[in-house]
């Protein structure tokens, strides 16, 4: 499945979701513009690397010269991407669900979510695998708290979808609990076949915290259900 768009309007432009996809993009770009190897030495350097946070120390060459501290790495591997599917397929999300998220947060609310999102979702991988010499880059973790945040306020909103079963290809509207709650019972399934590539813990975390960080971060929760859906 792969949705396309939500029946879900907005009160106000959600600059930081904005923001942040134009950010994602423009380091991508950057990215682009780097020869093979130091598009390699990028990603170690700004990606967040388990053994590195763990052990504080450096794995090897490759990030002796980060222009970041190590702490730091979590939050410049939320903007870093490995390759143009990954970028695209995390900022797709983001554009569907994160003004609906920042129009119940606001804007500063919602950058802090954002980020708070993203760093407990690094914890979970780093707490799951502290030995991984890997980096972990990508916005996704960030994404599936706001992800976590739009199941629980805007379950019955309709989600324009793609399915694709077998050669069959339809597009569908499916409310959103159930679009995201498949999406979640898929990261929970890969992460328990352990299937390489992808840091599957970091989006469970990460879709956990939002759900917990909405609720911390909201000033008022009957504000929060005035904005459900009414008709869908």
């Amino acid at each position: 499945m792969i949705p396309l768009k939500d029946d879900n309007p907005t009160r106000a432009v959600p600059v930081i979701t904005f923001g942040i996809i134009a950010l994602n993009v423009l380091a991508f770009l950057y990215q682009t513009t780097l020869g093979s190897r130091e598009a390699q030495v990028f990603l170690y350097q700004f990606g967040a690397i388990p053994y590195e946070l763990t052990h504080f120390t450096f794995v090897g060459p490759l990030t002796m010269e980060s222009p970041v501290p190590r702490y730091l790495t979590p939050v410049t591997a939320m903007f870093v991407h490995g390759g143009l599917m990954h970028l695209g397929g995390n900022m797709l999300y983001l554009w569907i669900f994160g003004n609906n998220v920042e129009d119940i947060l606001g804007p500063g609310k919602f950058l802090v979510f954002y980020l708070l999102s993203g760093l407990v979702a690094a914890l979970a991988q780093v707490m799951v695998q502290p030995a991984s010499m890997v980096p972990m880059v990508g916005a996704s973790g960030a994404i599936a708290g706001v992800l976590g945040a739009y199941f629980l306020v805007f379950p019955s909103a309709r989600i324009t979808t793609l399915i694709f079963f077998v050669i069959f290809i339809r597009v569908v509207k499916i409310p959103a609990g159930l679009v995201l709650g498949i999406w979640l019972i898929l990261q929970m399934l890969s992460a328990a076949s352990n299937k390489p590539g992808v840091a599957w813990f970091a989006h469970i975390g990460g879709f956990v915290a939002g759900m917990v960080l909405l609720f911390i971060l909201s000033a008022r929760s009957p504000s929060i259900r005035r904005r459900r859906p009414e008709r869908f």
